[in-house]
């Protein structure tokens, strides 16, 4: 049992290493007897894998650079203090942060030998990138509330949408995201992995960790894609409801100048909420029976290596508040 000091020194009620631990003697057994994990990667040919290490280390330089440098943007220009583009800089953080849970022990896994991972690794990995992306997926919700704020009544948002408020919705998709993240992972690695450790996959996903399983997994996959169906629905709902109300005050505006104006402010978010949900929901909310982990990889490295890349272009692209504040600093840096 832990110590009420132990269980109230974090944020969180339990780390992942506690919580599986914590399980496991609940049980009264110790039901894992892998030590560690293989993780067979995207490709065993030498030549391709020295090809995608070139890319995959430009596109997480480029997505390290990119929201790093939105964060650093935003926060030294007073013109961008304002709710919206505080919500971007913690999609940038979020954005930085999923990705190097994943693509750093990827990169090396290319170009050594041996790809194992620890199994407290594997299950660090697998809930911090799932802390994350649960947390993006909160925080373009709440930002869509943000944009309907902004359009419907002007005049009320800097009430609707003020420093603390906007700090209440940060944090609750930080903690829906962290909480999430922690059922995920206390019904995963509860589970007994007593035969293959070889992980097809290049990171540890739900997927085919159930696959290596002695355990019976079903309850764990009903579990499993409830929450997940439920945490992305409802976040999809909540888009869809805000956009709906965005498009009827758009409509009402006398102006076409003015309903060209409201659009704009919305389409770089439209744009990576498309791209950010469409792909989660084609990889998780589907039966088990339907998974191809060939595919799955393919996908898999879309929405953990190149979507965090391309959402500061998105924002800076189609923003000229943020491509004003760029050109100042180039203007300033480079005569």
């Amino acid at each position: 049992m832990y110590s009420s000091e132990q269980m109230s020194c974090s944020i969180f009620p339990l780390t992942p290493a506690q919580m599986i631990k914590y399980m496991k003697e609940s049980q009264g057994r110790n039901q894992t007897e892998v030590a560690e994990f293989i993780l067979l990667g995207l490709s065993d040919n030498p030549d391709i894998q020295v090809i995608l290490f070139g890319l995959f280390l430009s596109i997480y330089m480029a997505t390290m650079v990119g929201n790093l440098g939105m964060i650093i943007l935003i926060m030294i220009y007073p013109s961008l203090h304002t709710p919206m583009y505080y919500f971007l800089s913690s999609l940038s953080f979020v954005d930085a942060s999923y990705s190097s849970s994943v693509t750093p022990k990827m990169l090396v896994n290319l170009v050594v030998e041996d790809k194992a991972i620890s199994f407290s690794g594997c299950a660090a990995q697998f809930y911090f990138f799932g802390s994350f992306l649960g947390t993006e997926c909160f925080l373009l919700a709440m930002m869509s509330y943000d944009r309907y704020a902004a359009i419907w009544n002007p005049l009320l948002y800097p009430v609707l949408m003020s420093g603390r408020i906007c700090f209440l919705l940060v944090a609750t998709s930080f903690l829906a995201g962290f909480g999430n993240a922690a059922i995920h992972t206390g019904m995963t690695f509860s589970l007994s992995f007593c035969g293959s450790n070889r992980i097809n996959h290049f990171y540890c996903d739900t997927p085919p960790l159930l696959k290596l399983s002695c355990s019976d997994t079903h309850i764990n996959g009903i579990v499993i894609m409830a929450f997940s169906s439920f945490n992305v629905i409802s976040c999809v709902m909540i888009v869809l409801a805000s956009y709906l109300c965005i498009l009827i005050a758009i409509l009402r505006m006398p102006t076409l100048e003015g309903r060209h104006k409201a659009f704009s402010t919305c389409a770089s978010h439209l744009i990576a909420v498309t791209i950010f949900f469409g792909t989660i929901l084609f990889m998780y909310l589907r039966p088990t029976s339907s998974y191809s982990m060939e595919q799955d990889k393919v996908v898999s490295v879309f929405y953990t290596v190149v979507i965090p890349m391309l959402n500061p272009l998105i924002y800076s692209l189609k923003n000229k508040d943020v491509k004003g504040a760029l050109k100042k600093i180039l203007q300033k840096h480079i005569p």
